[in-house]
């Protein structure tokens, strides 16, 4: 566990969250068009798609977004909607480290920070889709006890899902995600 990362909830409008949403999709499109055509997304793409996606799921009172500070840096984030299939789950989306920030531990903490949200909701499972060529992020979810599925809905960029049970009884030890706006000394993980 290291002390320099703190999770708590953000508003998915904030600036903060803007910045990590401008720096999700310019990985996750850039990404894409390296690997079909060789290039970097175009700007004005990007631009477009930025505008043009919707972050309401992500608001309280049905959706939540969380962010991971490492020290004073916002360095990556995760959120949960409502799920499409079941109003016993959620959909864990969004799920993002920044580069300088990978491999200090925070994808795991904010992997757990989401699942003990998901419980605190009463949820009894999450769902999530993702890409094949993000084996990074299939890889954590393997390690963190998620199972690969078949097709759980169509979206344009779903190839592979991913499925946790959550067990009511179970108790985060290391993960307190405190209310929006506030900071509990134990919510540094």
């Amino acid at each position: 566990m290291d002390a320099r990362w703190a999770i708590a909830p953000e508003p998915h409008e904030s600036p903060i969250a803007l910045d990590l949403w401008r720096a999700y999709y310019t990985e996750l499109s850039d990404r894409w068009y390296r690997l079909r055509e060789g290039h970097d997304t175009e700007p004005g793409e990007l631009r477009r798609a930025l505008a043009a996606s919707d972050h309401t799921p992500l608001a309280p009172p049905h959706g939540l977004l969380l962010v991971g500070r490492y020290g004073d840096e916002a360095a990556g984030c995760v959120g949960l909607k409502a799920s499409r299939l079941d109003p016993h789950a959620l959909e864990l989306t969004r799920m993002f480290v920044r580069p300088a920030f990978r491999g200090l531990g925070g994808g795991g903490l904010l992997l757990r920070a989401a699942e003990a949200a998901a419980r605190e909701r009463g949820a009894r499972r999450v769902d999530l889709d993702t890409r094949h060529d993000l084996v990074e992020a299939r890889g954590l979810y393997t390690r963190h006890g998620w199972r690969e599925t078949g097709p759980l809905w169509e979206d344009t960029y779903a190839q592979r899902w991913f499925r946790k049970e959550l067990d009511a009884r179970e108790v985060p030890r290391t993960v307190s995600v405190t209310p929006e706006g506030s900071r509990a000394p134990d919510a540094a993980v």
